[in-house]
């Protein structure tokens, strides 16, 4: 499975065109992802009915530690979007770079049981074996890492042995610098199933042969 990341409507466009079944929807990519509109998110499910269509929730660009009152903001945007979404994608960490389990339960009973990710606020987890218990009891269905390094090659081996650590409880799926060159290595190097991809080339914009040649390359 290749997840894209689309943060615009043409990305969503050029994804779908590439032959993608599944997107991470969001807005200012040049910030790392942002919250999108609830008009982006319904004129996404009414165009593309068939494409699985997870929010990305992040009320604002910087870290990932959040006030009661961003929380509560989020939990409204989950709620918001939740009848056009098929899944969440969020994360909430401590000052001290730990999970924030009191955010993290409200923001994943707020997603209601539809499919909840935890994004790469992961990355800059103080300890990823113990988040990745914690993650895996709060009940969300995967995890979007890089392994904790800039990119999904430099961080294979703990990609790897997080995978391994879950042992099929969570979906482990590597992202960060994926492109048609390097997507078969990091899921045969990690015995990932799932990758997370931009496709953008570095245009900000999904390029749609760029989305056919990483699932060329998977199939």
């Amino acid at each position: 499975m290749l997840e894209v990341c689309a943060g615009n409507l043409a990305s969503v466009e050029a994804a779908v065109q590439g032959g993608a079944e599944r997107i991470e929807l969001c807005s200012a990519l040049s910030l790392d992802g942002l919250t999108p509109s609830v008009g982006m998110v319904q004129h996404v499910r009414e165009r593309f009915p068939g494409l699985k269509v997870h929010v990305l929730i992040r009320l604002r660009e910087g870290n990932f530690v959040y006030n009661g009152h961003e929380v509560d903001v989020m939990v409204r945007d989950i709620e918001a979007v939740l009848p056009w979404a098929d899944g969440i994608v969020c994360g909430a960490l401590t000052a001290d770079g730990h999970i924030d389990l009191p955010a993290m339960r409200s923001l994943v009973a707020a997603a209601q049981g539809k499919p909840f990710t935890f994004h790469r606020a992961f990355d800059v987890c103080r300890d990823p074996f113990t988040a990745l218990e914690q993650i895996i009891d709060l009940g969300c269905s995967r995890i979007l890492t890089s392994g904790q390094q800039p990119s999904a090659t430099q961080g294979i081996d703990l990609l790897r042995r997080l995978n391994e650590r879950a042992a099929g409880r969570i979906i482990i799926m590597p992202g960060g610098g994926v492109n048609p060159g390097n997507a078969c290595h990091i899921l045969d190097s990690t015995g990932c199933h799932e990758i997370h991809a931009s496709c953008s080339s570095g245009t900000g914009t999904t390029n749609p042969d760029t989305v056919r040649q990483i699932l060329s390359g998977l199939s």
